[in-house]
């Protein structure tokens, strides 16, 4: 007997016990089971154990055993990660080809990228989840907020939204509505320098996206931009941490809402700066800050009024 008869056999038994013996044998109580025994209630009795984990068995990385199963699924790809990639010019000992190999190896490579997609759409998708990652790649943003970018990005799709929007836009929109959704401060100046696109068409992407799916985004907090705006203009902690300060005083008293936040960060970091002895000019603030100098001196005159 193979041993996937055996595992199939051993498998259909553990599920008709499991369906059979819901009363423990000796006193007829309520029995449970868990992932490792099945017990009784009542009075405790073990009346199975060791059961089989029929879970994933995933790769090991120790050189004495063999790799059993590829890499998890994942929504990074158009495929789900399920598609082959044939090697070049070694085999999987690392021992170089021949030449006929070779070119075999090559045809069968050529005719696996023609039939790689089954449609347009398909196309479309892999292009745009390419773009996804390209972006939160240059963006350093976590795993888990690439894998909703793109599962955001294939919903869109699937709504039929990239009609009458490019596919690079619509996966710098993906990207921002993901790191809006966890509360993450970046902006669409962040978005679109690694994007090749213009950012009037990611915002214009970005508001069908949050129109049409109704996304569960966090409003944006100044006090979360007032690290990356001090970094870049080499302010000490001891004033990034006043402007903090003074950006969540602001948002407290709602006088936070509605505004820009990078503005407003600009603006306490600009006032923190200046209330403690720092010489700061207020063109390079609003440079850093991506906004015009009547942004800063309006925002410090809002913080000074709260300050009274």
């Amino acid at each position: 007997m193979s041993s996937r008869a055996i595992y199939e056999r051993a498998f259909d038994e553990d599920v008709q016990t499991g369906a059979e013996s819901n009363q423990c044998p000796e006193c007829d109580g309520q029995v449970t089971t868990n992932a490792v025994e099945t017990i009784c209630e009542d009075c405790g009795l073990v009346i199975n154990e060791q059961r089989i984990d029929h879970g994933p068995e995933w790769r090991s990385f120790e050189a004495d055993e063999r790799e059993r199963t590829g890499a998890p699924l994942t929504a990074a790809r158009h495929d789900r990660g399920l598609s082959t990639e044939i090697g070049r010019g070694t085999d999987a000992n690392g021992n170089k080809l021949a030449g006929r190999k070779r070119r075999q190896l090559g045809r069968l490579r050529r005719e696996q990228s023609r039939g790689r997609f089954q449609s347009k759409a398909e196309r479309n998708l892999a292009h745009g989840l390419g773009e996804v990652r390209r972006i939160s790649s240059t963006l350093e943003l976590a795993k888990t907020i690439r894998d909703q970018a793109c599962q955001l990005f294939r919903s869109a799709q699937n709504e039929d939204l990239l009609r009458g929007q490019s596919i690079e836009a619509m996966a710098a929109a993906s990207v921002h509505g993901a790191c809006r959704c966890n509360g993450l401060s970046r902006t669409f100046d962040d978005v679109t320098e690694p994007a090749r696109v213009e950012q009037a068409r990611v915002r214009t992407a970005y508001q069908t996206l949050n129109t049409e799916l109704g996304l569960p985004t966090q409003p944006v907090k100044p006090s979360g931009f007032i690290p990356q705006l001090a970094s870049e203009l080499n302010i000490p902690d001891r004033i990034r941490n006043r402007a903090r300060q003074l950006a969540e005083q602001a948002e407290s008293a709602g006088a936070a809402s509605g505004v820009d936040p990078t503005g407003f960060a600009a603006a306490c970091l600009y006032k923190a700066g200046c209330d403690a002895g720092r010489l700061m000019v207020q063109s390079e603030v609003a440079r850093a800050a991506n906004v015009a100098t009547v942004t800063i001196r309006t925002h410090r005159d809002t913080l000074n009024e709260l300050a009274v």
